[in-house]
This record gives structure tokens, C-alpha cells and sequence, in this order.
């Protein structure tokens, strides 16, 4: 039984993206003795945003809720350790902002994100991650993240995030915009190409490739000549190392296979 932590710690762009653009914030702290799942007056008498974090980190949790309850308009309503976790107290709590760590333990933050989404399509989910390649950013947009923030995100960015995310908006910060536009300019590869690139880049030769996927050398060689004009480079190395950028190819599971 999972137990619910509550804190009272004082091409362009898909349509509907925009940029991330500064804003105001503000310290403070939170009514104590509140019912934690409910909407409470700040010290101005607005509600504050309810937030919830996912993270297997706990000093990244902690270090998160902190810097959030030191916002009057704003206060962490639930931890979770994974994304299932993530998912059951959402649900349990309905918090107005989530912010989802990308890499998480028995389901991941964009399968987090897809899960509350198919129950709750409004919902207003935000990727938090150390990682910043095309494919994650591309990923969780796709999944419909109306956020995504680095780690190393500066704290004052974070409460924008959370106040334009919790009102409605988007925010995608510049860098991660460009590299979103980067990867959708590229033409997507097919599923039998992905097979054949990840090969490629296990150090496979065209006789092995066609060997393991049971077809002709010949058709290997058609299938990477398309990869090379898809992604724009001019060789199989240029070609692994733009991959490896895009998030299309984990080295690690490659020389694993």
C-alpha cells in the first residue's frame, strides 16, 4: 500500500508552445495546521498553487519542496519516490502543478505524465530533468508536458515555471526550445532504420546487420543510406554521434545487445 507524504514545509514550435519569460516572485511562508489537499490563502488572501513532487532523490525532493514553500503563492503538497506513486497521489490530492522527474523507477516520469494525462487531460505536468537531448525534450512535449525544466534550472526560473504552468501557460525555456525545434526539422526515421542505426552504432558491419534482422545485405545498405539523408551527415560515425545526441541510440544498451 503506497503511503501518501504530505509536507507542510514552511520546424516552429508545436502550436500552443511558448517561450519561457520572466516574472515576479516573492519568500514567505504557509499557513500551519491546514488541510494540505484544499487551496489555502496566502498572506495576501489568494490561493496558493498546490504542488506535487516525483523524484527517486530525496535530497533533490527535499531541496525542491524547500525552495517552493518559501513562496507565499505557492506550496508542496505531496512527495513521490516513483512515477506510479506520482500517478496515485495525484489523483488522491488533484494538486494544481506536478513536477515529474524524467528518469524514475518503475514507471518514468513521461509514462507518469501519459497515465494522469488519459484521466486527467487538463492536468498541468511539468518534466523536471538533468537531461536535455532532443529526444527526451521531444518526448515529453509529445506526451504533453506543458513544462520542462533542467535541474540547474535557476530557483526564480522554477517559480515561473510553476506560476505560468499552474495558471494554464507553457514554458519551455530558449535552449530547450531550440533544441525542440532542432528535432522536429529532422525527418523522423522508420522503425526498421532505428534498428538498423542502433546496429550500427554496436559496431555491427552491413553483413551482420542484415544477418541479425533477417535481411539482405543489400537492403542494409538502402536503409543507411536514407539514415545518413535523414539525419544530414555524411558517414556512419557522424551519423552515431548525432544519434547519441538525439536520444535515438543508448551506446550502453547497444554494446549491451
Amino acid at each position: 500500500m503506497t503511503t501518501i507524504r504530505r509536507t507542510a514545509r514552511q520546424p516552429a514550435l508545436p502550436s500552443g508552445i511558448s517561450l519561457a519569460h520572466d516574472g515576479d516572485s516573492a519568500h514567505g511562508s504557509q499557513p500551519r495546521g491546514a488541510d494540505l489537499s484544499r487551496p489555502q490563502p496566502n498572506i495576501s488572501g489568494c490561493e496558493q498553487i498546490t504542488v506535487l513532487i516525483a523524484d527517486d532523490h530525496p535530497v533533490v525532493r527535499e531541496g525542491l519542496a524547500a525552495l517552493i514553500n518559501r513562496r507565499p503563492d505557492m506550496r508542496v503538497i505531496a512527495e513521490a519516490e516513483n512515477g506510479r506513486e506520482a500517478v496515485e497521489q495525484f489523483f488522491a490530492l488533484r494538486p494544481d502543478v506536478a513536477l515529474l522527474d524524467l528518469r524514475m523507477p518503475v514507471m518514468d516520469g513521461v509514462e507518469a505524465l501519459i497515465a494522469i494525462r488519459k484521466r486527467a487531460p487538463g492536468a498541468s505536468l511539468v518534466i523536471v530533468s538533468t537531461f536535455h537531448n532532443e529526444q527526451d525534450i521531444y518526448r515529453a512535449v509529445q506526451a504533453g508536458a506543458h513544462g520542462y525544466v533542467l535541474k540547474d534550472t535557476p530557483t526564480e526560473d522554477l517559480a515561473r515555471c510553476i506560476r505560468t504552468v499552474g495558471s494554464g501557460g507553457t514554458w519551455i525555456p530558449p535552449a530547450v526550445a531550440a533544441k525542440l525545434a532542432k528535432r522536429l526539422a529532422t525527418q523522423q526515421l522508420t522503425r526498421r532504420e532505428l534498428e538498423v542505426l542502433r546496429k550500427v552504432a554496436g559496431g555491427k558491419s552491413n553483413k551482420e546487420i542484415g544477418a541479425a534482422l533477417c535481411i539482405s545485405e543489400a537492403t542494409v545498405k538502402v536503409h543507411v543510406t536514407h539514415i545518413l539523408e535523414k539525419l544530414k551527415v555524411a558517414g556512419r560515425t557522424e551519423a552515431i554521434g548525432v544519434a547519441v545526441n538525439q536520444g535515438l541510440v543508448d551506446l550502453a544498451e547497444t554494446a549491451a545487445a
